[in-house]
């Protein structure tokens, strides 16, 4: 592995890409997840974050974590990140270990790098607004601060993690201020609460720090996992060490030893030095069919389609079935999604419980469907 190392305080970006997208069965599967799937935009969600952070990380800053059935594909869409920096976990084990490992491959190269981390499947219709945060993120994180970026919230959304703020915070000009404290998904009556004090922002789920203040939180909160992920660093970097080559024997070996928990509740809860970033980038994380239905142009009845169709006193409706006409009469507020294996018909506000579909294919041992 090599020892090459960049100026001080260097940004990387680590590309979170490993996730199944289950609330967008049955377009998403196993081999075909959300952030590989072309849901806006005429590229992937995957494609377009990489393309979002080049003019600030160049692609051979950029590693990306994804599992072994999605590398093949995430290196055909990405040629030009370097192959050696898609890196395929053998087992899921959540966020925290797959951070950690990120920062111990990282840092064997660059010491002094500095960590963005970012998802791979959301949507920024404000590029410029982003970049001008990710320059104050990375700026506070080069001074040994845990930096979160906390996204004005639009409405009482129950599917997300909240920062809270001691006082109500300004968007501009840009800041970054002491997070009070991190919420998990609320209720509806909480979220409106949360709405109307004004001090609570949507988690995005994108995190800066310097590889070493992550690793050394890493070895303060989550010890087991943080010694076995420096004992993969070992193995591919230290005197006599497998040549990186075979990294994916190494992982194999050790990684699953990892604890399965998020660096929201190993780290993020934890730790002192926590700010948080308030701001307003055009972020959606595309989390749901509803979320989509929200961002397509409609017709003058709030009709979203992909497909033709043929509607009588119908509203509401996100159609997408491709090669036949659709005909439907007096339905409201409905999601309809087609594979050739697979019809899917939801209500709108019902989405978010889709994965429970895919829970419930995963008891039935139904592996074609998945």
């Amino acid at each position: 592995m090599s020892t090459r190392r960049g100026p001080s305080g260097r940004l990387y970006g680590v590309i979170l890409a490993g996730g199944r997208g289950t609330r967008f069965w049955p377009r998403s599967r196993r081999n075909n997840p959300k952030q590989l799937m072309k849901l806006w935009g005429k590229s992937s969600l995957l494609r377009q974050t990489v393309d979002r952070l080049r003019p600030m990380i160049p692609s051979r800053d950029i590693w990306v974590f994804t599992n072994r059935n999605l590398v093949r594909e995430v290196c055909r869409q990405l040629p030009d990140v370097p192959r050696a920096q898609i890196i395929a976990e053998p087992v899921q084990r959540n966020t925290a270990p797959c951070i950690g490992l990120a920062a111990e491959l990282i840092a064997a190269r660059d010491p002094d790098a500095v960590l963005g981390v970012f998802p791979s499947d959301h949507l920024i219709r404000k590029p410029a607004a982003f970049h001008r945060v990710l320059r104050l993120a990375a700026k506070q994180a080069r001074l040994g601060k845990i930096v979160v970026l906390g996204v004005s919230p639009r409405w009482p959304e129950t599917g997300y993690g909240y920062v809270e703020f001691a006082r109500r915070p300004a968007l501009a000009p840009l800041r970054a201020l002491p997070v009070k404290r991190f919420r998990e998904k609320p209720s509806l009556a909480v979220a409106r609460r949360y709405l109307k004090t004004q001090r609570f922002f949507w988690n995005s789920g994108m995190f800066f720090w310097k590889a070493s203040v992550i690793r050394e939180a890493l070895q303060r909160h989550l010890p087991r996992t943080a010694a076995t992920l420096a004992a993969i660093r070992a193995k591919v970097s230290g005197p006599g060490g497998a040549p990186w080559k075979r990294l994916p024997g190494v992982l194999a070996e050790l990684f699953p030893a990892c604890e399965n928990i998020s660096v929201d509740y190993a780290v993020l809860e934890k730790a002192s030095q926590v700010v948080g970033i308030p701001c307003d980038f055009g972020w959606n994380d595309l989390g749901t069919w509803s979320a989509v239905y929200d961002l397509l142009p409609h017709d003058d009845r709030q009709n979203a389609l992909y497909s033709e169709t043929l509607l009588i006193g119908s509203s509401g409706l996100l159609v997408d079935v491709p090669g036949k006409l659709v005909a439907a009469v007096g339905l409201e507020d409905l999601v309809v999604v087609e594979t050739k294996d697979a019809l899917l018909i939801v209500r709108r506000d019902q989405t978010q419980q889709i994965s429970r579909v895919v829970s419930q294919l995963e008891k039935a041992r139904r592996e074609e469907l998945l």
